[in-house]
């Protein structure tokens, strides 16, 4: 069997695992992973978590001293998730050293409730900064209309960000944009740059499944042969931007000053249509200077029958550009494809934290001493 993690690994790929549970960390999974899968960084969501910790396993002394104390459901939560990402980092604390802090990375969420809020969203995320307190930390912010602002003021006060739910290339550019003017921010304020980093999540099953369903409504031939190309296109054009935007002279000034690259992540890649090959959305998104993140199944996928070929996205972005313009012709509108991405990325996750809001309440409520 051929390595392919390996080989997507040597292409420039940083390989991150979308999955974090108490059980993964405890059990020595998470280690396992970085050891022999080449997973050197760690992303998680409201989503993951409320399946990880409404799962149960591993999290029952913890709730039962929160109970004890009484604590605000709210509090709980916090006190939970920081500590999975705590001891994440604690153990890819190696990969962050050996890379010089480029991955080794763990990601955590700011309350998905408060993505229409910018100055929220900015105290929030100096709180989980404190909080987690590890170098390697990244903090998520969405990168809603609100979030922009919010992004620049956190990468200024020279906390790392991942910035997430990116969908369009021109929200894209926004938020590129976003970490360069942190970055001239941090500047300001005499900050090391090199100690800041970021990445882009930008999402790529989600747009084939909107458009998909689009074209299938249509019906048509064309409409048909058009099917499970967007997002793949989506995404090359969006790493065309990064390319552009990095190449910048605004953006030189900033690395002599010490910055380093805003990395393109690729989100969502786990494929939702069985019609599509599982490893589509990381054998079609092979560059430098990338991170995909991946949810367990996949990644065991990609290494078992990736067909990583090299970089498959330099020299695409014709193509793409021909792809999207096909579906566009068809009177699906892109602008509207992405802004309903946008808003249901938000729903699911805020959805996914009053879920685990409700659950972890219950425990709270279950586990609570009597009286006396």
């Amino acid at each position: 069997m051929t390595d392919a993690l390996k080989r997507l690994s040597e292409e420039g790929v940083a390989i991150w695992l979308d999955d974090l549970s108490r059980k993964r960390i405890t059990s020595g999974n998470l280690a396992e992973l970085i050891d022999q899968q080449h997973v050197v960084g760690v992303t998680t969501n409201p989503s993951i978590f409320q399946k990880a910790i409404s799962g149960g396993d591993g999290y029952g002394q913890q709730l039962a001293d929160l109970a004890a104390r009484k604590v605000t459901v709210e509090e709980a939560i916090r006190m939970i998730t920081t500590a999975d990402v705590r001891d994440a980092a604690d153990i890819l604390r190696p990969v962050f050293d050996a890379t010089d802090g480029q991955d080794g990375r763990v990601s955590i969420e700011v309350d998905p409730r408060l993505a229409h809020n910018t100055t929220a969203t900015v105290a929030e995320a100096k709180q989980l900064a404190w909080l987690v307190d590890r170098p390697n930390t990244l903090i998520k912010i969405p990168a809603t209309e609100a979030g922009l602002p919010a992004i620049a003021e956190v990468i200024g006060l020279g906390i790392s960000v991942n910035v997430t739910l990116i969908f369009s290339l021109e929200r894209y550019r926004k938020v590129m944009d976003a970490y360069l003017t942190g970055l001239e921010k941090a500047k300001e304020r005499g900050l090391d740059l090199s100690l800041i980093r970021s990445v882009a999540s930008f999402f790529v099953s989600r747009v084939d499944t909107e458009i998909d369903k689009r074209l299938n409504d249509l019906g048509t031939d064309e409409a048909k042969a058009l099917r499970g190309k967007a997002a793949v296109a989506n995404a090359r054009l969006a790493y065309q931007a990064y390319e552009e935007v990095f190449s910048s002279d605004r953006w030189q000034a900033l690395e002599n000053a010490g910055a380093r690259k805003q990395r393109p992540l690729w989100a969502s890649t786990g494929v939702k249509d069985p019609a599509y090959k599982d490893t589509l959305y990381v054998d079609d998104l092979v560059a430098p200077n990338t991170v995909n993140t991946m949810p367990e199944a996949t990644l065991f996928a990609v290494e078992d029958h990736g067909d990583i070929t090299g970089d498959t996205i330099t020299g695409t972005y014709e193509q793409a550009r021909a792809d999207l313009d096909a579906v566009e012709a068809l009177g699906i509108s892109y602008d509207d494809v992405v802004q309903v991405l946008e808003d249901e990325g938000v729903e699911k996750f805020e959805a996914s934290w009053n879920d685990l809001l409700k659950s972890t309440q219950a425990e709270l409520e279950r586990l609570a001493p009597s009286e006396g």
